[in-house]
């Protein structure tokens, strides 16, 4: 049971500094059309695995999964279901929706964001552990009825960065605390699979081709174990990438090319002090 996450592309409140949240009328600017259009090819060999697109309610992202869902109706007889989850729905930035993150620098409350956000409500909005909350539910949710009876499918999720932040933490074992450690850009693609024993993250933050993991032949727990000594490299049927880790050939489980083509994955360095990359 495999998710891709992705972010949606650029939109015009990431280019004017607001933080948009859940306002309405917040599109992709050019550049995040641009980048909607490109993950088609990102996609690439997994594209026609998708078995159902997920999505945020708002604008952004249903703008961002539009060239998915053409090219899967053009690649598949089937039809692949769109899904529209207010679950994994902008963070409710309450009183905070609209402002300049110039201004909100200056509200007490942005230390405990960025260093304490487990304890981070916004004014008359929500709060980041209730975001975890339902996002990580509906995802894990969502997983068990979209992976199939072998639970060997993949579907791809649309969201928002604190969002997606929030459910790879969680995958990783994080406390909510260090979210702020993971970076998640505007069109990136990360990749979870989970298994009965616990989660996989094999892409995060990829804005390169992801490697997006094969469903391994072995059934019950063994099959869901780590691999002692690390990832081999061989898949299931000896040449894609395995059930934890690389292909041998493309692009590793973090999106960095092996011939040393950076895909500005979780290695890359985290933004200056104040950056915000949720909006």
């Amino acid at each position: 049971m495999t998710v891709i996450l992705v972010r949606h592309g650029r939109s015009t409140a990431n280019t004017s500094g607001v933080l948009a949240g859940r306002s309405e009328g917040v599109s992709l600017d050019d550049t995040g059309r641009t980048q909607a259009a490109a993950l088609v090819d990102r996609l690439g060999g997994c594209l026609g695995d998708i078995d159902a697109v997920v999505r945020s309610p708002l604008q952004r992202c249903a703008e961002t999964v539009e060239p998915v869902l053409a090219a899967l109706a053009t690649a598949r007889p089937d039809t692949v279901p769109e899904l529209v989850v207010d679950d994994l729905a902008e963070v409710d930035y309450g009183d905070w929706t609209g402002r300049t993150i110039k201004e909100l620098l200056s509200e007490p409350l942005w230390k405990t964001v960025q260093q304490h956000p487990s304890a981070a409500v916004f004014p008359n909005g929500e709060g980041l552990a209730d975001v975890q909350a339902r996002a990580v539910s509906a995802i894990r949710e969502l997983d068990r009825r979209l992976g199939g009876p072998d639970g060997d499918r993949v579907w791809l999720a649309c969201s928002h960065g604190d969002v997606i932040k929030s459910i790879i933490a969680d995958a990783m074992g994080m406390h909510l605390d260090s979210f702020q450690r993971i970076v998640v850009e505007p069109a990136s693609i990360s990749v979870i699979r989970y298994t009965s024993t616990r989660p996989y993250v094999h892409t995060v933050n990829s804005t390169a081709v992801p490697s997006v993991p094969r469903p391994s032949k072995n059934s019950g727990p063994a099959g869901d174990d780590a691999v002692v000594g690390g990832a081999t490299g061989v898949g299931p049927d000896g040449n894609g990438p395995d059930g934890n880790g690389p292909d041998g050939n493309g692009p590793d489980g973090n999106g960095a090319d092996q011939h040393g083509a950076d895909a500005r994955d979780a290695r890359a360095p985290e933004p200056a002090a104040g950056a915000v990359a949720h909006r």
